[in-house]
């Protein structure tokens, strides 16, 4: 048969064929921590031990609909902005067989709120801080390091915080989530003077008041929401 000739009803290529899954990596920021959600898994392999929500992509099936789908499925998440993170297929990462994984990740924002609950083949559902997990199944631990370095990255030049804050806060509050997100210590007067020059950040009129000094309170620009939500397809 030529390169140009279709191939025939029912024709199936010889060669082993993988099978292809979708894993969520989902992120919050609660109480001063970065945390992923995660489900207790029921079933073998690795019954009992946690891991990212997701599953196996059905044959007629678009990537993006299986991952809101598993996502529904074992966590009871719906409608959440999710990208594709990576493609994942070193052999041998999953005991089933040849499988590739195709990782999403997403964000629900400090103002959101969901109710978690296991479904499917979830025995639990439950929020972890990224940095204090318990053992995970399959290369879920790779696979959650990788989502955490492009969160990093997105949070250094983008508005993407505007999603890991409430809607106003304040510039200790804002080097905070920084902080802990990338894992370091900033320096408060250059953190400052960097994130004033973006131009994504603008100050409001309102004040915090405590036990020391009123803070200024400040909000993510409109313009740079609208554009990050542009940019990410928000709906």
């Amino acid at each position: 048969m030529s390169p140009e000739q279709p191939p025939s009803a029912g024709y199936t290529y010889k060669y082993p064929r993988p099978m292809i899954t979708v894993d969520l990596v989902l992120f919050t920021f609660v109480q001063q921590e970065l945390r992923v959600l995660l489900i207790e898994r029921g079933r073998e392999p690795f019954a009992g031990t946690w891991a990212l929500p997701g599953g196996f992509v059905e044959i007629d099936e678009e990537l993006e609909v299986a991952a809101q789908r598993e996502l529904w499925e074992e966590t009871g998440v719906a409608k959440v902005y999710l990208e594709q993170l990576y493609t994942f297929g070193t052999p041998h990462r999953d005991p089933r067989g040849r499988v590739i994984t195709v990782a999403y990740v997403g964000i629900v924002g400090a103002d959101e709120t969901h109710v978690i609950r296991a479904g499917d083949d979830a025995r639990k559902a439950q929020w972890y801080n990224v940095y204090a997990l318990p053992p995970l199944a399959f290369d879920h631990g790779h696979i959650i390091d990788y989502a955490v370095q492009r969160l990093r990255y997105k949070l250094e030049y983008t508005a993407l915080g505007f999603l890991l804050l409430p809607e106003l806060f304040t510039l200790s509050e804002l080097q905070q989530v920084y902080e802990i997100v990338l894992q370091e210590k900033l320096d408060k007067r250059n953190f400052r003077r960097k994130v004033l020059s973006q131009g994504i950040i603008e100050k409001t009129e309102q004040l915090r008041y405590g036990d020391h000094r009123p803070a200024r309170l400040y909000r993510f620009s409109a313009a740079a929401i609208e554009l990050e939500k542009a940019r990410r397809r928000f709906p």
